[in-house]
């Protein structure tokens, strides 16, 4: 039984657009590769040869200038595919935050999946939309929220799209990134994360877990903070 058919995460990527029948394709297709922390995957202006579906752990994104310094501008998780460009090079690096598996596949083994399954190229056309829409939650999220929805809007996005894996406690999040990138993502100093994060549990909206997670006691609140609606 090939690997493809008892993926754990396959209905939370692209490839649940493949039958079953046809999974055996997408194992020859792609290569499984386990990477520790602080590995670099993407090479921003590097030639864009390969693309990624991550299968386990996060990664950051990140934009960079000459002089060095850089932004983060995104985290994914299980289920998002990295690499896609209308160009032929990255415009973006990409690094592990934990220890990460995903499943490679090379420029010319994905070029044929495309062109043998149009239900394959409907899925990534969707995974690039969504990645648009939250290009433009970032960009609100920067240009007009305070330091406080900054940080419920980081905590609610994680707690509704990427669940921690866990454990079954209800309304747990997954936090294996530094409070460093936390702080860069948000436009942040690390000491007003802190603070924030702080904040947040004296008013019982969040308690702590464990060094890389939280858990949200009040839903409700949060949303209401993330959206600019909670007097605080």
């Amino acid at each position: 039984m090939h690997r493809c058919l008892v993926c754990e995460i396959r209905d939370q990527s692209v490839c649940r657009a493949i039958d079953d029948e046809d999974l055996v394709v997408l194992a020859k297709s792609s290569k499984q590769l386990s990477l520790p922390p602080n590995t670099t995957l993407i090479e921003e202006g590097s030639a864009a040869t390969a693309f990624f579906n991550v299968t386990a752990g996060t990664v950051k994104l990140f934009k960079s200038l000459p002089d060095g310094r850089r932004q983060i501008t995104g985290f994914a998780d299980v289920g998002h595919f990295l690499g896609l460009t209308n160009a032929g090079t990255y415009s973006f690096g990409a690094e592990t935050v934990d220890t990460v598996q995903v499943c490679r596949f090379m420029r010319p083994q994905l070029e044929t999946l495309l062109a043998d399954y149009p239900q394959f190229e409907r899925r990534l056309l969707a995974e690039v939309t969504d990645e648009l829409a939250e290009a433009q939650e970032q960009m609100l999220l920067l240009g007009r929220k305070t330091a406080r929805e900054r940080v419920a809007s980081f905590l609610l996005a994680r707690m509704i799209h990427r669940p921690c894996q866990t454990t079954g406690e209800e309304n747990r999040v997954s936090l294996p990134m530094t409070r460093v990138d936390i702080a860069d993502y948000l436009g942040l100093t690390i000491e007003t994360v802190s603070r924030t994060i702080s904040a947040l549990r004296r008013d019982h909206i969040i308690t702590g877990t464990d060094h890389h997670g939280i858990r949200v006691l009040s839903p409700s609140r949060l949303q209401g903070l993330a959206s600019g609606q909670e007097n605080a």
